[in-house]
């Protein structure tokens, strides 16, 4: 099968990107597969972070052509014209937000009309976290075009259903990341980034509103004197004032036990700061799903998690982690809890048989059959 993507691949940086990029490559050890990336994929307008771009691939960079500019129509018809001169079986969109369904839908509207190519779109979200105006009538429009969906948990499922009742569709788990390789021993790890402490938990990744820092924070203000010998590594960049966090911190008298890397963390520094921790902790107040928690699984890593969107269904509760109420005294709770459990091993190899379910032959294997559904 000759098959087509549409989105953000590496040297633009973020899980999108990343996933993008690993799609590429499992898909084309069975496929003939072309990938079509963006030249400008945010204005710089209204992208709030430092940059768009890696510093430095990721180890499964798939060759891609950089033609599509998610506010330049002129790029919209002329993506299109490169992806029907390929004659695809399969094109496929990756879709997570409706500010990119403008640029998507006039790729797809022209394909239609020039080929019969299915049209596929894996879908990260349908209702975005942030909100904004035009969102349902733009994602409605986008899927117009669409012959077949592919959603990435089931809360997902229920928004698609939500647009598209009739949708021809199958549920495929987020994958593993696989891009980020091996890790250094704990011991290494606690070393490189000079923490002495016995404990380690972590926040990992992007720090906006909706992923609920700040529920964390207090969390450990209520357990700080109980826990002892600890450290919270808050390891992302921030997506509005880091001054927030570093005053909650600092109001809650753990100024001492925290490190902050406001900075987006280059694919070859990861493992470090995932082989470092004990537990990786996920207070988000909405989610569909997190590749953090592929991440954390990827280096058999237990987190903790929110009990919102699709979070629940990709940890067994006591055995990769926990899920619990998104509040500071529930998380505080579960903290506690993971660290009076003697045999924190069993986490470990609870996760690494957990973990296949999530593995890219199913992602390729639901692809494949939905390309070739009636």
């Amino acid at each position: 099968m000759r098959i087509a993507i549409v989105g953000p691949f590496p040297p633009f940086r973020g899980g999108i990107a990343d996933l993008n990029s690993a799609l590429a490559y499992h898909l084309s050890k069975m496929h003939e597969v072309h990938a079509f990336n963006f030249t400008t994929q945010y204005p710089k307008a209204f992208f709030p972070g430092k940059t768009q771009y890696k510093s430095g691939g990721a180890a499964q960079d798939f060759h891609n052509i950089r033609c599509l500019s998610s506010i330049n129509p002129l790029t919209w018809k002329q993506t299109a014209d490169l992806i029907i001169k390929l004659k695809p079986d399969l094109v496929l969109f990756r879709y997570w937000m409706p500010f990119f369904a403008p640029a998507f839908s006039g790729v797809a509207k022209r394909i239609i009309k020039k080929s019969d190519s299915v049209i596929m779109a894996i879908c990260d979200n349908v209702i975005p976290h942030e909100k904004r105006q035009l969102d349902t009538l733009l994602t409605k429009r986008f899927f117009g075009f669409i012959d077949s969906f592919v959603v990435l948990s089931k809360k997902v499922e229920d928004e698609l259903l939500s647009f598209v009742p009739e949708a021809k569709y199958k549920y495929s788990p987020h994958p593993i990341y696989s891009i980020f390789g091996d890790a250094p021993s704990q011991k290494q790890a606690k070393a490189e980034l000079n923490i002495s402490t016995k404990k380690v938990l972590m926040f990992f990744g992007l720090i906006r509103e909706y992923k609920g820092l700040d529920i964390l924070i207090h969390a450990m203000e209520e357990i700080k004197d109980k826990l002892e010998n600890f450290t919270l590594l808050i390891v992302g960049e921030c997506y509005g004032d880091e001054k927030k966090y570093t005053d909650l911190i600092n109001n809650a008298g753990i100024t001492d036990n925290v490190q902050c890397h406001f900075s987006f963390i280059p694919d070859n520094e990861v493992g470090k700061y995932f082989s470092a921790s004990d537990v990786i902790v996920l207070p988000y107040k909405t989610a569909s799903q997190s590749g953090i928690v592929q991440i954390a699984y990827h280096y058999d890593t237990p987190v903790i998690v929110s009990n919102v969107g699709g979070l629940p269904e990709i940890v067994d509760d006591g055995k990769t982690g926990f899920c619990v109420e998104p509040n500071p005294s529930s998380f505080a709770d579960a903290i506690r809890l993971f660290y009076s459990i003697q045999d924190k091993e069993s986490f470990r190899s609870n996760i690494a048989e957990y973990k296949k379910r999530f593995s890219w032959d199913v992602m390729v294997k639901t692809v494949e059959e939905l390309s070739h559904a009636g």
